[in-house]
C-alpha cells in the first residue's frame, strides 16, 4: 500500500464511536433525554431544552429555559403562514435550517448603518427598527444583542409591532439577563432563559425546535 492509499490512523479513543451523522445525533439525543429526565425538566419545554442542549452541551439550559404557554401554537401558525424570521445577527440566520421560511438579517444593510449612526444606536437595535414593518406575525430570533431585544420590547409596548413569538436568548454580561427578564415580564409571547447564558447557536436551536414541533404536530 502506497502512502497515498494508506488510511489515516484512527485515534484509540475514537475506536468504536459512530461515524454516521444521523446515528451520532440519535445517540446524542438519547443521552440528553436521559439526563433531562433525571433533572425533571418540564415536559412542556423539553423540545426546546433538548435542541438547545444539543447545540451547546450545556445542561444548565434545562433549568433556565422559559417558554410562554402559547409559544408552540403561535410559532406553528407563523411557520404555516410562511411568515419571515427576523434575526439580529447573521450567525442566528445561518443556524436556522428547519423552518422553510424566509430568514432576514439587516445588520449589515447600508440603511441600517446610516440609521444607527444618526440615532447613536447599535446596529442590531437599528435593524429591528428598520425591519419593523416585517415583524407582525413573524418570529423574531435574537441570540447576540440585548439592545435588539430591548428595542423589540420597546416597539411592542408602543404598539408598533406585534410579532408571533420572540426568541430572546442574547448572551453577555451587560444587559443580557436584564433584557430577558424584561421580555418574560412583557406582554409578548416568548422563549427565553434566566441569566447571561445564551448566544446565536442557542437562539437558532430554539427556532429549529419550534419548527420541528410544528411539523410533528401537523
Amino acid at each position: 500500500m502506497t502512502n497515498r492509499e494508506r488510511r489515516p490512523d484512527i485515534h484509540p479513543l475514537a475506536v468504536g464511536l459512530p461515524t454516521d451523522g444521523r446515528e451520532i445525533e440519535r445517540l446524542s439525543h438519547r443521552m440528553i433525554d436521559e439526563k433531562i429526565s433525571e433533572m425533571n425538566v418540564d415536559p412542556s419545554i423539553s423540545p426546546i431544552a433538548r435542541r438547545v442542549i444539543h447545540a451547546t452541551a450545556d445542561f444548565s439550559f434545562g433549568e433556565s429555559i422559559r417558554v410562554h404557554q402559547e409559544a408552540f401554537h403561535r410559532a406553528k401558525e407563523a411557520i404555516a403562514a410562511r411568515r419571515p424570521i427576523i434575526c439580529d445577527v447573521r450567525m442566528v440566520q445561518v443556524g436556522i435550517t428547519k423552518t422553510g421560511c424566509e430568514t432576514i438579517c439587516a445588520i449589515n444593510d447600508p440603511e441600517v448603518l446610516r440609521y444607527a449612526k444618526m440615532v447613536r444606536s447599535t446596529r442590531s437595535a437599528a435593524a429591528m427598527e428598520i425591519l419593523a414593518d416585517r415583524m407582525d406575525g413573524a418570529i423574531v430570533a435574537i441570540g447576540n444583542a440585548p439592545t435588539a431585544l430591548w428595542k423589540v420590547i420597546e416597539m411592542a409596548a408602543a404598539g408598533k409591532v406585534n410579532p408571533a413569538v420572540v426568541v430572546g436568548l442574547p448572551v453577555g454580561f451587560v444587559g443580557a439577563a436584564e433584557s430577558k427578564e424584561a421580555l418574560v415580564q412583557s406582554e409578548l409571547c416568548y422563549i427565553s432563559n434566566v441569566g447571561p447564558r445564551g448566544g446565536s447557536p442557542v437562539a437558532a436551536a430554539a427556532v429549529n425546535a419550534l419548527a420541528l414541533e410544528a411539523a410533528n404536530n401537523n
